[in-house]
């Protein structure tokens, strides 16, 4: 009876191990590879003046909360890790009406979903550069989904890395929202 428990515990643990081990991601390439991209975003970033943050405190006082749009470019790495992959980013936008200049790094972690496509979780600290409120830095946190061409019909077109449509929403210490929509390009 002991030997037959035994061998079940160490069949239930040997069973994720060797699926998490695959041979390639659901894309085709590695299961553990390095995954460097850039890319270009444009969007919108609004604060709120619900919320008495670092930049929305005085924000009926004269021009109103923080506000525009944005043209942003990125570069970052993922690591591939199976069906998941971990990675960094970093980011410099340019700012209109109300916004000056934005920049951050920031930590993603997530899955490889479809074909070609990523959905993740990132987590990290922007500075911001209002034209009327002034500096302020702080933590920032968003989710997002990356579409590649063979989800959306288009396979063959770049093969497995290339172009990825990207859209994403982040916060700024819970006190804004930044939807933004982009295009990836990976190596």
């Amino acid at each position: 009876m002991n030997k037959f428990l035994l061998a079940a515990l160490v069949g239930a643990a040997i069973t994720p191990a060797a699926a998490f081990a695959q041979d390639a991601a659901p894309d085709g390439t590695a299961a553990f590879a390095l995954e460097p991209y850039f890319g270009v975003q444009g969007g919108y970033h609004d604060f709120d003046s619900d919320n008495q943050g670092p930049l929305t405190s005085n924000c009926n006082a004269g021009s109103g909360c923080p506000d525009g749009g944005l043209v942003e470019g990125f570069v970052g790495a993922n690591v591939a890790v199976g069906p998941g992959f971990v990675g960094v980013e970093g980011n410099v936008a340019k700012g209109f009406s109300g916004l000056d200049w934005e920049y951050g790094v920031y930590g993603r972690v997530g899955a490889r979903a479809g074909e070609s496509g990523l959905i993740y979780g990132k987590v990290g600290y922007q500075w911001v550069d209002t034209k009327d409120k002034g500096k302020d830095d702080n933590w920032a946190y968003g989710l997002g989904v990356e579409v590649g061409p063979k989800d959306i019909g288009l396979g063959g077109l770049t093969g497995n890395s290339g172009v990825r449509l990207r859209l994403e929403a982040t916060t700024y210490d819970m006190h804004s929202i930044r939807p933004m929509a982009g295009v990836v390009f990976h190596l």
